[in-house]
């Protein structure tokens, strides 16, 4: 186990008596997740353990903050459809844009990443998501931010002192204290040229403007900020949405729309297979012969976040076949952030081709990182030389030997290797040329 996450075990102990549903239904966490607190408590014990044991103090004792935002805005969810609004400011001065940069991430160990977030004080006001239309003073400032491509001086006033409680949630990467707004200064922002004539039209839908900011080479996670801070769309019907929504909504409307042009691509002939292994998780990407569909499926160790007590691995997995998925994927963000990350290879293969995403989740992923994990990581994989297999049977083979869960377990899990393994083809009834 990695070191980091021996220091991190008592996190573990008795979750299963915390949460006495679980006995009845170990994958009730995964499932979850905190998103529907389908345990029945107010707040996700596993959540409130991990930030106990994952505390930053002496950060700020008092209720001023001069230092930089990487820039950075965060909408809460609770509430709405009036929620918490507030910029994410660090003592640190100078350049901190990689504080709130996943896309700069991927290499970094998980205390580096955890420090970025960590250092990141929130500022919380209550606004109703509507008010994105018309800015009072305050949320033009974070509107402002939202759009800007670097560093910009800032001087928080809180109402009380900040307290310490470490934010974490499977789609939005973790941040630490926060406290209300009692005044909120910038210093000189600059803006993003891109950003700024999109939040100036007024006609563009927020579909489009999303899609023409992805043309531009805009990192997605810049997107997801301005999109959720209410910039984009049409006017009167521009919106604060919560930061955890824009992060899959941005994800799922890219990814659908590089779907679109993938689907008119000639079909890959090959097996391909990409692997990788960070932050305690272990990727095996497949693309398989054929048109176009997807697959992405987990696999949580015992003692892993949302696997805290139970005894054997849990799975959880969704797909969809060449026209699509009408239904939110069970598995969550992770499941388009994953999407994302694919069709742009496709695109850039030229290629359509099915694909299959496995995932381990081992004990050294002690806390979630947010959907930018799988995003940047799936990424990562794909940027690596693929290995060319033969057959089918071939690419089983090498996934036998790389993941750590037996192959029969995958196998029951998927939909697509399974289908592959049993469906008869067309081509094995057409004549072979001389």
């Amino acid at each position: 186990m990695a070191k980091a996450a021996e220091g991190f075990l008592p996190f573990f102990e008795d979750i299963s008596f915390e949460i006495p549903q679980l006995r009845q239904d170990p994958t009730l966490c995964l499932r979850c997740r905190s998103a529907s607190l389908l345990c029945g408590k107010p707040v996700c014990p596993i959540l409130v353990k991990a930030s106990e044991y994952s505390r930053r103090r002496g950060l700020l004792t008092g209720t001023t903050l001069t230092g930089s935002s990487p820039p950075a805005v965060f909408v809460g969810r609770f509430g709405w459809p009036k929620v918490s609004v507030g910029p994410l400011v660090t003592p640190d001065l100078g350049d901190t844009l990689i504080y709130d940069s996943p896309e700069q991430w991927v290499g970094k160990d998980l205390q580096e990443i955890v420090g970025y977030r960590t250092s990141l004080i929130r500022g919380t006001s209550r606004m109703g998501v509507d008010e994105a239309n018309n800015p009072p003073p305050y949320l033009e400032k974070l509107q402002l931010l939202s759009i800007s491509t670097q560093t910009a001086d800032a001087e928080t006033t809180f109402r009380k002192t900040p307290k310490f409680r470490l934010t974490l949630s499977d789609e939005t990467p973790p941040y630490g204290p926060s406290a209300p707004v009692e005044k909120f200064s910038l210093g000189n922002v600059k803006v993003n040229q891109h950003l700024e004539k999109l939040s100036s039209d007024i006609h563009a839908p927020a579909r489009t403007a999303v899609s023409e900011l992805y043309g531009t080479g805009l990192p997605v996670s810049r997107i997801e900020r301005a999109f959720s801070a209410g910039v984009l769309g049409r006017q009167g019907r521009r919106k604060l949405v919560p930061t955890r929504w824009s992060i899959t909504a941005v994800d799922d409307m890219l990814s659908k729309g590089n779907m679109e042009k993938v689907r008119s691509l000639p079909e890959l002939s090959e097996w391909w297979l990409y692997s990788l292994t960070a932050l305690g998780n272990r990727w095996f990407v497949a693309l398989l012969p054929g048109a176009w569909r997807y697959e992405s499926i987990e696999a949580w160790y015992p003692r892993t976040l949302w696997n805290p007590g139970g005894g054997e691995v849990l799975m959880l997995g969704d797909y969809e076949d060449f026209d699509g998925r009408w239904r939110y994927a069970g598995m969550g963000g992770c499941y388009y952030a994953a999407r994302l990350a694919v069709t742009e290879h496709l695109l850039r293969i030229q290629r359509q081709a099915g694909v299959v995403i496995l995932r381990e989740i081992h004990p050294g992923q002690i806390m979630p990182l947010g959907v930018w994990n799988v995003r940047e990581h799936v990424r990562a994989a794909l940027q690596k030389t693929p290995e060319r297999l033969p057959t089918f049977e071939a690419l089983l083979a090498r996934a036998g030997e790389y993941l750590a869960i037996p192959l029969p377990r995958w196998m029951r899990q998927s939909h697509w290797l399974r289908e592959w393994k049993v469906q008869r083809r067309l081509e094995e009834f057409l004549p072979h040329s001389a």
